[in-house]
């Protein structure tokens, strides 16, 4: 058993009502958590990052668990395609923000709990301040950036770190928290991978159901750090595999040479991730500009080469494009020419500015990715375009 990462002064000040007596009976009969450790839930402060696939179903289990107040960063809309897996928000709200849809149903699972709204991205500017406020991180981030981000204001501030990923099929968890023995993200992951390489949910999908699965574990990492029970992930990575129905746990080394938690560090405040993770927009004088579907619309006499699948393409696609998945390209450079200017897409913008690359390295200077690809092309060109 660890200790909890709540004082007992704090917890100590909470009371429990006779109607939360009745709510968390199934809590307080255990021995391991008792109306002592109840309490310490009343007391505790958790941040989610995102109420997305990962965030939905934490906070919707520390909401039900009673942790006390719940903070949420957010900036987006709920979308129809986000319903197969963010169980937070449900059909009536698409078009709103997720922030008010995860608000009411947080408050209509536990009425008795705060609910804490930060409409904004989770920035180099505000993600001390927002971390400051709270007792514990769940990062359901999507994009490396946030995570490098997460990870070393956490480590800053000396606050537990319950991280969660998804790919497809596979899942991870672990808690990085040096400050409780263990590594941080930093130690497993010295550099991000090279942009573009990695695609997110939206380009390469993933299982709804998986991010449940991933974030309830990062709700009982959360829960166990609170009322000080058990053995929590800090040092362990769980792997989950739905294919193969196998939870796989590897052991994390930390890292004396870790810039943020090691021996000597270099880094004391947050940097510029986007930099940092090479995920700024690709510029004109590196020859690989990327252009908006505006500008695709207004001359459209570019050769429009679509990397996406062919079942992507079934569903929705810009007249006149010309289909070569991604894969397939390398393979295919003759059936493009060099001296005509040549616009890539795919779904959001992640594998044609890969596209983009690989045919400029090729020799194709005039080579361009549509920033946003058809998911752009369909909000701001055609509302009409079947979505997925």
């Amino acid at each position: 058993m660890k200790p909890s990462i709540i004082d007992d002064k704090r917890s100590n000040a909470m009371q429990l009502s006779a109607e939360e007596l009745q709510r968390y009976s199934r809590h307080l009969m255990m021995p391991e958590v008792t109306p002592d450790g109840q309490r310490r839930l009343k007391a505790a402060r958790v941040l989610c990052i995102g109420a997305g696939g990962l965030g939905s179903p934490a906070a919707l289990y520390l909401a039900a668990a009673g942790a006390g107040t719940i903070g949420i960063v957010d900036f987006d809309d709920v979308d129809l395609s986000n319903l197969q897996r963010q169980i937070l928000h449900g059909t009536k709200d698409v078009g709103r923000g997720k922030l008010e849809s995860a608000r009411d149903r947080l408050s209509d699972i536990n009425p008795k709990i705060d609910i804490e709204l930060h409409r904004c991205r989770f920035t180099s500017e505000n993600a001390s301040q927002l971390v400051a406020q709270y007792d514990v991180i769940v990062d359901g981030s999507d994009n490396f950036p946030t995570r490098y981000l997460s990870n070393d204001v956490c480590v800053f501030a000396r606050k537990p770190n319950v991280y969660g990923s998804v790919f497809r099929f596979e899942g991870q968890t672990t808690v990085f928290a040096p400050h409780l023995g263990g590594p941080c993200y930093r130690c497993l992951f010295p550099e991000p991978p090279p942009p573009d390489t990695v695609p997110n949910c939206a380009e390469a999908g993933v299982l709804g159901v998986l991010p449940g699965i991933i974030g309830m574990l990062q709700a009982i990492e959360t829960i166990k750090l609170i009322v000080g029970i058990g053995e929590p992930l800090v040092g362990r990575l769980l792997h989950f595999d739905a294919l193969r129905m196998k939870f796989r746990e590897l052991n994390l080394r930390h890292d004396p040479q870790c810039p943020v938690c090691g021996e000597n560090p270099t880094i004391f405040y947050p940097i510029d991730y986007e930099e940092f993770c090479g995920a700024r927009a690709v510029r004109d004088d590196d020859g690989l500009a990327t252009i908006n579907v505006h500008e695709l619309k207004r001359k459209m006499e570019f050769a429009i080469v679509d990397v996406r699948e062919e079942f992507e393409y079934d569903i929705a696609r810009i007249e006149g494009s010309k289909l070569i998945p991604l894969g397939e390209l390398p393979e295919r450079l003759d059936e493009l020419q060099k001296d005509e200017e040549i616009v890539l897409l795919c779904k959001s913008g992640t594998r044609s500015a890969h596209a983009a690359q690989l045919l400029h390295a090729a020799g194709f200077t005039r080579a361009h990715s549509l920033g946003g690809g058809i998911d752009a092309w369909a909000d701001q060109i055609d509302p009409a375009m079947q979505k997925y």
